[in-house]
């Protein structure tokens, strides 16, 4: 064990609106186990007033040069889907942990050489919303069988994105070549924390629909084609023994916006609720149940960076959990962040729900 702190490089660290800004550098800042040690983005000039901002040593306009500084433990990836492989591998053989924005590639594939390429080194998912205390101790209360067997569950979950219009910088999100739309976010998320609850999904049968196939591009006035669904409906089964009906709404306003996951057991129930306008896995969430529980662990971080906007407040709450558990692995190490092998289990879990949906035949 060491309690040396572990330098951190994020690639992606910009300061107009980034997510990086708005919760992996709270995150951070939260826990004196890390130091934000370099940032990168693809210009010189976004990238001195990253490291000026989010008070990093060092900043670089290359990334692959803040991925060979010896001077980082940690590469943070945090930047559009389809940049993910060639990064995340060139840190893998660099030889440095690696925590990699959800999905972790644009393909299951994809996903299957960067797990591979992982080997024994320390790696992290953002599929942050599992990591939630009220969604570990949700997970506790099922697993001690304390509202008895589970029966049934329902979920329902929206987002703001997705919907009729966007912006620019938004726009891949609606390309489905770049491997980072409705399904693999909202949907991905979703799931995640439906099976870190209530165990994985054995059978899916989903229906999906475009809604909105055409996007007004707000900043520019112009329309862009989607191509991707923007609804899901879907039944599962889980290991837990009990089925679960899932909704995922996209294009809700702000201030419509939920998550409700329902769980009814032989002897009680629970409920795991938020009201994050971008979904479950950036904010907080509340859990109650008919059955007498600790309260969930205070989350290690808070707030938000200095350059989120209001709709990302509270974006490190998860994000923070996430790097105190890559920080035990670090210097216990242990493997027990769920990882790259983690994402292409929920790569492959997105796959299926898709297939289902196209051919209308449980997967």
């Amino acid at each position: 064990m060491t309690t040396t702190p572990i330098r951190v490089g994020i690639i992606g660290a910009d300061t107009r609106a980034s997510w990086a800004g708005a919760s992996h550098v709270p995150a951070l800042a939260a826990q004196p186990r890390f130091a934000l040690a370099a940032v990168a983005t693809r210009h010189e000039d976004s990238a001195r007033r990253a490291a000026e901002t989010f008070g990093a040593a060092r900043w670089f306009a290359d990334p692959y040069a803040l991925v060979r500084d010896p001077g980082i433990d940690l590469v943070t990836v945090a930047v559009k889907v389809p940049a993910h492989r060639e990064l995340v591998l060139a840190a893998l053989a660099a030889g440095k942990a690696v925590y990699s924005e959800s999905p972790l590639g644009t393909t299951v594939d994809q996903a299957v050489e960067m797990a591979a390429a992982a080997g024994s080194l320390p790696t992290a998912i953002g599929l942050q919303g599992r990591h939630n205390p009220a969604v570990r101790r949700a997970a506790e209360l099922v697993a001690g069988g304390r509202i008895g067997r589970v029966l049934s569950a329902r979920v329902t979950a929206t987002t703001f994105g997705n919907g009729p219009e966007s912006v620019s910088a938004y726009a891949y999100f609606d390309e489905a070549a770049s491997g980072a739309g409705f399904l693999p976010i909202a949907v991905g998320h979703v799931l995640d924390v439906v099976e870190a609850v209530l165990g994985d999904i054995t059978e899916v049968d989903a229906r999906t629909a475009l809604l909105w196939p055409e996007v007004t591009l707000t900043d520019t006035g112009t329309t862009v084609v989607r191509e991707v669904p923007d609804h899901l409906d879907a039944v599962a089964g889980t290991a837990s023994g009990a089925p679960v009906g899932i909704q995922v709404l996209a294009g809700v306003p702000v201030p419509d916006a939920r998550f409700r996951f329902e769980i009814r057991g032989s002897d009680g129930w629970l409920t795991l609720t938020g009201d994050h306008p971008a979904g479950v896995q950036v904010g907080d969430l509340t859990l109650a149940s008919s059955a007498e529980f600790t309260a969930p662990d205070a989350p290690v971080a808070t707030g938000t960076g200095p350059t989120a906007a209001d709709i990302w407040t509270g974006a490190s709450i998860n994000v923070g959990e996430v790097y105190a558990a890559l920080a035990r692995d670090i210097t216990d190490g242990t493997r027990h962040t769920p990882g790259f092998g983690h994402a292409v289990h929920n790569s492959r879990l997105v796959a299926r729900v898709e297939l289902a949906a196209r051919t209308g035949v449980r997967q």
